[in-house]
């Protein structure tokens, strides 16, 4: 399987398809990605960061971010792992370990010790080594499990 994982940071023409992308995945609003993904462009902060994989035609086959708080009332903790996604057509190849561990070195490269994620999901995190730490509730009233994992250095 070839692919590679870029930085829309450092590959920015790619911003509106990656817009395009994450909207269409999470059903959350456009401006939302938008607001986003060009503030990873236009900032010297570390955070927001955002990243696509690419299969060797050019389509995004996955996808995931670095955000500063994934909508949680656990503000204290950063940063989050958002927007994991691999194209159904394409699981089944570990592809989201690869990105999981993507992500790890990338926050480890950014000078963060942890990186978190809340989910619904049980089960998957905990196969690479995310431990469950607690629970974070939404604006919305919603509750999600908080897990964090060791960055690599």
């Amino acid at each position: 399987m070839i692919y590679r994982i870029v930085s829309i940071r450092d590959e920015n023409e790619l911003a509106e398809e990656a817009i395009d992308y994450f909207a269409s995945k999470w059903g959350i609003d456009r401006s939302e990605y938008e607001k986003s993904i060009y503030d990873c462009i236009n900032t010297k902060r570390e955070l927001p960061r955002w990243y696509l994989m690419l299969d060797q035609r050019k389509r995004i086959i996955g996808s995931y971010g670095l955000i500063q708080n994934d909508f949680v009332d656990r503000i204290d903790l950063f940063p989050y792992l958002c927007a994991l996604y691999i194209e159904k057509d394409m699981r089944g190849n570990s592809l989201g370990s690869v990105l999981l561990e993507h992500a790890r070195k990338e926050s480890g490269s950014l000078g963060f010790k942890k990186l978190y994620l809340c989910t619904d999901h049980t089960g998957y995190y905990e196969k690479y080594g995310w431990r469950y730490i607690g629970q974070g509730h939404h604006k919305c009233g919603d509750v999600s499990r908080i897990y964090e994992v060791d960055v690599i250095r």
